[in-house]
């Protein structure tokens, strides 16, 4: 038996909702798994090609990882086939979909029949936070909070683009958290609180305009993440009058407008070519998250 797996990329944080909201966008991580002699992850397109082709794969470890939290001491050998067009280090979550990848891995080899909170709950475990990997796993925007114990809702965002505006270079995560305050003050934490759960509830009410405002308005890490981006602050102002809000995707360095269709068709050309070397891709929700088919 084989199967195919399709992992949507995310977009975390969305402003002021730092390591708790996140998107499900169609953008996809997709995995041919078939029986084999041996394990082999075959890459093929540009954006898996770096990754280890054997049990040093990120997907297996995370497979295996589950292997053993259910007794298992190995997975059964399987050639996977990579297709990937989420670029690496980018803030679109590409580590939270190898994780969701990995899950599945297992759950399928092993006959594990896990559930989706029961997946949940091992990928946010390894996460550390459910902002990329609950949208992955369960489609449309996740807001969660995280404290050993997982509490979330679900809710679905329709006819809503997201355009990711992609930096030619990437920006590890590890470094965009080295610039983030130790601490805030008391008064601090209450603006900060307060940005984020007009957000939230802006989001719930699809007030796009709302969060828009929020966005400019975010405590947590975007003011000083932005210096670690050449452009932000320029980008942002070029789409500004066009879009209801612009935010920076996860750790970055992607920004993402939100907008619609019609102003996408109009001024997407313009934009390209004011930002050549930057990738525009005008992406929509997934609000399924992660399908395994039997092929």
């Amino acid at each position: 038996m084989s199967w195919v797996i399709h992992v949507p990329a995310t977009t975390a944080n969305l402003g002021a909702g730092f390591d708790s909201i996140g998107v499900a966008l169609n953008l996809y991580l997709t995995l041919e798994v078939a029986p084999s002699d041996e394990w082999e992850f075959i890459a093929l397109t540009e954006e898996v090609k770096a990754l280890p082709t054997d049990k040093q794969n990120l997907i297996y470890k995370i497979g295996r990882k589950v292997a053993k939290k259910f007794g298992y001491q190995s997975l059964p050998p399987s050639t996977v086939r990579l297709t990937s067009h989420i670029p690496l280090a980018r803030g679109l979550g590409s580590s939270a979909t190898a994780i969701i990848a990995g899950i599945e891995l297992a759950d399928v080899l092993l006959e594990l029949n896990l559930s989706k909170s029961e997946k949940l709950e091992i990928a946010t475990a390894i996460e550390g936070h459910p902002d990329n990997v609950a949208p992955s796993l369960l489609g449309g925007c996740v807001i969660g909070h995280y404290d050993q114990q997982l509490d979330w809702i679900q809710i679905p965002i329709n006819d809503l683009i997201f355009l990711a505006i992609i930096p030619p270079y990437e920006l590890k995560t590890t470094q965009a958290r080295a610039v983030l305050p130790k601490s805030f003050s008391y008064q601090e934490s209450v603006q900060a609180s307060a940005v984020a759960n007009v957000s939230t509830a802006a989001i719930c009410q699809g007030d796009w305009d709302l969060l828009g405002k929020m966005m400019k308005k975010d405590h947590f890490h975007q003011s000083y993440r932005k210096k670690l981006i050449p452009h932000y602050d320029e980008v942002t102002q070029l789409v500004e009058k066009d879009v209801y809000g612009t935010f920076l995707s996860g750790a970055g360095p992607t920004m993402i407008a939100l907008t619609t269709k019609a102003v996408v068709d109009r001024q997407l050309d313009n934009w390209k070519k004011t930002y050549p070397n930057f990738q525009w891709l005008a992406l929509e929700v997934d609000n399924q998250g992660v399908v395994t088919k039997v092929n």
